[in-house]
């Protein structure tokens, strides 16, 4: 069976990767996607691929290495 990807994260992967990170950064994020009234999962994904692609909006478009 082929491994199905995905474009976006969902809301139980955002759950997992929060779990997984230090209270000061979870409050962060979880405040940051409440300003802006985002999902937790679109605000997370943004992180990552801002921080891999200063140009990207979110994993689609994230190109490694072309912000650095």
């Amino acid at each position: 069976m082929q491994a199905k990807t995905k474009e976006q994260l969902d809301s139980s992967d955002a759950e997992i990767i929060l779990g997984r990170l230090p209270e000061r950064i979870q409050a962060a994020l979880i405040a940051h996607a409440t300003e802006i009234e985002y999902p937790i999962e679109a605000v997370i994904e943004m992180a990552i691929a801002s921080f891999l692609d200063t140009e990207a909006l979110g994993f689609a478009d994230c190109k490694p290495g072309r912000g650095q």
